[in-house]
């Protein structure tokens, strides 16, 4: 069993206006720094062995910036923890993407959830080969994560009140090839109206 406690990194201006960042490489704001040093310091309370993350810049600049207050070597990058691809709707507010492509209307160059999991649990599985027993904090974006709280799930999380903030820790397991949720972290759910999931 390996234990993966995946961080969704801080804020980004595209995150600050809601708009949809996908692939889109978005630095943090100083917002965003902020929410990576206190997540760092929250997971202090906890025994870490080493911290991974997406090759994107959000998500590369919140793991550095956790791996320093938790005394971490540099991140390992792994590419397949990369956002979902958002394709011709990436940039846009979600009105203006309503507005583009209502429901219904295929957008293209649009990554499925499914395609989403080929890429990212093969990713966990080869890391959970690698680091057996041991404790992994893991970096990305938020609709991965949601990618994967409905995969393990079976879509009950998140529900439809509960947001995956900027800076929010959600603990999973990789036992026997599959990916338990064990922990669902809605502390920040109040500080976190202007975020969304899809970066």
């Amino acid at each position: 069993m390996t234990r993966l406690s995946i961080v969704r990194h801080g804020q980004t201006e595209w995150n600050l206006h809601t708009r949809i960042q996908g692939s889109t490489d978005i630095p943090l704001n100083s917002t965003g720094r902020a929410q990576a040093a206190e997540a760092g310091l929250r997971l202090r309370a906890r025994s870490w062995d080493t911290i991974v993350t997406s090759p994107l810049d959000r998500a590369h600049e919140t793991a550095r910036i956790i791996a320093g207050e938790l005394g971490l070597p540099c991140p390992e990058v792994i590419p397949e923890l990369t956002e979902r691809h958002h394709g011709q709707i990436e940039g846009l507010t979600f009105a203006e993407r309503q507005h583009r492509f209502p429901d219904g209307v295929s957008v293209p160059g649009l990554e499925t959830r499914q395609e989403v999991l080929d890429r990212v649990l093969p990713a966990f599985g080869l890391l959970a080969d690698e680091r057996p027993d041991q404790s992994v904090l893991v970096v990305c974006h938020g609709g991965v994560i949601g990618t994967l709280l409905r995969h393990s799930t079976a879509g009950e999380r998140p529900r439809q009140n509960e947001l995956i903030a900027n800076g929010s820790v959600h603990d999973f397991v990789w036992r026997d090839g599959r990916l338990e949720l064990t922990h669902f972290d809605a502390t920040l759910r109040g500080r976190a109206e202007n975020t969304h999931y899809t970066g």
